[in-house]
């Protein structure tokens, strides 16, 4: 195949159509926006929820109850069976290394979560542990220290 033999295919480029060049051009006078009003003028836009001068439904509604949303706290959970698939006996497990490692995607609050079995000696310094977490580390023979200094956390991951 040779560069003069590409083409590209029928209708891919379209010629730009020019508007308000006169009535010769068929689009001329009003250029296809219709006759007056809002939206055939310059900068003639509204936003969402517009209803053309009348007080809008969000605007119409009373404002009730809380929202816990600008106080949520993420946590991002990681399971034993994830942790005893990449880490190697006596390692340290912390947020750094878990990112490190890819189980965590950013640093943040860090819950280690009792699914899967553990059968290395492991030390895990994190925000907080669960409590069958907690029992399947420390009868591998681990160690867990949490930072705040309870043993498990009260935010549920």
């Amino acid at each position: 195949m040779h560069d003069v033999n590409l083409h590209a295919p029928p209708g891919a480029n379209k010629r730009k159509r020019i508007l308000g060049r006169g009535q010769g051009s068929g689009r001329g006078t009003t250029a296809g926006k219709g006759n007056k009003g809002q939206k055939s003028r310059s900068g003639g836009k509204t936003y969402i929820g517009f209803e053309g001068g009348q007080m809008p439904l969000y605007r119409r509604l009373a404002q009730r109850g809380f929202s816990n949303y600008p106080f949520k706290k993420e946590v991002q959970g990681v399971n034993l069976e994830a942790i005893e698939k990449r880490y190697q006996e006596g390692e340290t497990v912390d947020p750094a290394t878990l990112i490190q490692k890819g189980l965590v995607k950013k640093s943040g609050t860090v819950k280690i979560l009792g699914n899967g079995e553990l059968t290395k000696k492991l030390t895990f310094e994190v925000d907080s542990v669960s409590a069958s977490a907690k029992e399947k580390i420390e009868k591998a023979g681990g160690t867990v220290s949490v930072k705040g200094g309870a043993d498990t956390a009260s935010a549920e991951g």
